[in-house]
C-alpha cells in the first residue's frame, strides 16, 4: 500500500500543534447534541463527534472543508484516520493539547 501523504505531514514533530476549537464537539454542543467519541481536525483544531455518535460531525466537517486527517480526540487514543485515503495510522506524536487528559462528557444542561 502506497505511502499516505496526508498521515506522514501529522507524523511528524516539526510542525505547529493543532488547537481543539473547544471542550467537545462544536456541534453537539451548540444543539444540546450527544456524542460518543471526540475526533480533532488535524488542520483547523475542530473538534467533532465520532461516526458512532447520531451527529457524525467529524465526518461531516472533512465533506465540507476537505481537511483530511482526524485525531482521536480521547485520552491515550493517538491514531489518526486519513479519510480520502481510507487509512489509519495507529500512533501519530500529539502535543499536550491534542489529547484530554480524561474524557469530555456532554455539559449538564
Amino acid at each position: 500500500m502506497a505511502e499516505c501523504s496526508h498521515l506522514e505531514k501529522f507524523s511528524r514533530m516539526d510542525r505547529d500543534p493543532v488547537d481543539p476549537s473547544g471542550p467537545g464537539c462544536k456541534e453537539c454542543l451548540a444543539s444540546k447534541g450527544e456524542w460518543v467519541s471526540l475526533r480533532l481536525c488535524m488542520d483547523c483544531g475542530h473538534v467533532g463527534c465520532c461516526d458512532s455518535s447520531p451527529g457524525r460531525h467529524a465526518t461531516a466537517h472533512f465533506q465540507q472543508s476537505g481537511h483530511p486527517v482526524m485525531k482521536a480526540f480521547e485520552p491515550g487514543m493517538n491514531w489518526a484516520w486519513c479519510y480520502p485515503h481510507e487509512r489509519m495510522q495507529e500512533e501519530i506524536p500529539a502535543f499536550p493539547q491534542e489529547s484530554p487528559s480524561h474524557h469530555l462528557e456532554m455539559p449538564q444542561a
